[in-house]
């Protein structure tokens, strides 16, 4: 697959729901219920990163529930991009970008949202034939005027900003129209999942899923 082709596929899987859950989960039980929960709420795109033991069982789970597009998060080397696709994941995203990372994941066909944060970054991606990455860290990094600000130069960039994405700020990204969608934890708390409450997972979904976002290109 060709960047230019993840790239595309990448902003299909994007323009899905306003919002990506990016989760990250200790207990395997979790996975379904979870999934179930948050594409009933109108968030059927899930970022499952790669941060606990039971990550890729995760995956695999999650890739069973209908109408769910899972994918790997936090994807740092060609290693991980080969446990992601043989656990089902239909995506990945990574905080950065290195030669070896995508090359893995344009031979293993995996789309991919990768990570760039500064103009020269973003140049490097789109040269390499990128046009649609993760924004991050996002607030940190500039938060919202900084996405705005880089669109002017390289407006044929759209971004998934993530990190430090709430739902008193997204508002800010999605209206701006190199924003495709945003990244962010607040949709599934730890505390919720803890009490297996579903429902109020489902609700916060609903209400992320209703954010309204500007038309991107």
């Amino acid at each position: 697959m060709t960047p230019a082709e993840q790239s595309r596929r990448s902003a299909e899987i994007c323009r899905l729901a306003p919002v990506i859950p990016v989760l990250v989960i200790d207990d395997l039980a979790h996975a379904r219920p979870l999934a179930e929960a948050l594409v009933e709420g109108g968030l059927p795109v899930l970022e499952v990163t790669l941060r606990t033991p039971v990550a890729l069982d995760v995956i695999r789970e999650m890739a069973a529930v209908e109408g769910g597009v899972v994918g790997a998060g936090t994807l740092l080397t060609p290693a991980d991009v080969q446990a992601a696709v043989a656990a089902g994941a239909k995506f990945g995203v990574s905080p950065g970008a290195t030669d070896r990372l995508l090359d893995a994941c344009e031979a293993a066909a995996l789309p991919l949202l990768p990570g760039a944060a500064t103009a020269t970054e973003v140049m490097a991606l789109l040269e390499r034939g990128y046009t649609t990455m993760k924004f991050f860290p996002a607030e940190s990094s500039g938060g919202a005027p900084a996405v705005k600000a880089i669109g002017a130069p390289i407006p044929q960039v759209s971004f998934c900003p993530t990190g430090g994405v709430s739902l008193a700020n997204a508002g800010d990204y999605l209206g701006l129209s190199n924003v495709h969608c945003v990244g962010g934890s607040w949709v599934a708390p730890k505390a919720l999942m803890q009490k297996s409450d579903w429902k109020a997972i489902t609700e916060l979904a609903r209400e992320a899923a209703a954010l309204p976002r500007a038309s991107v290109r």
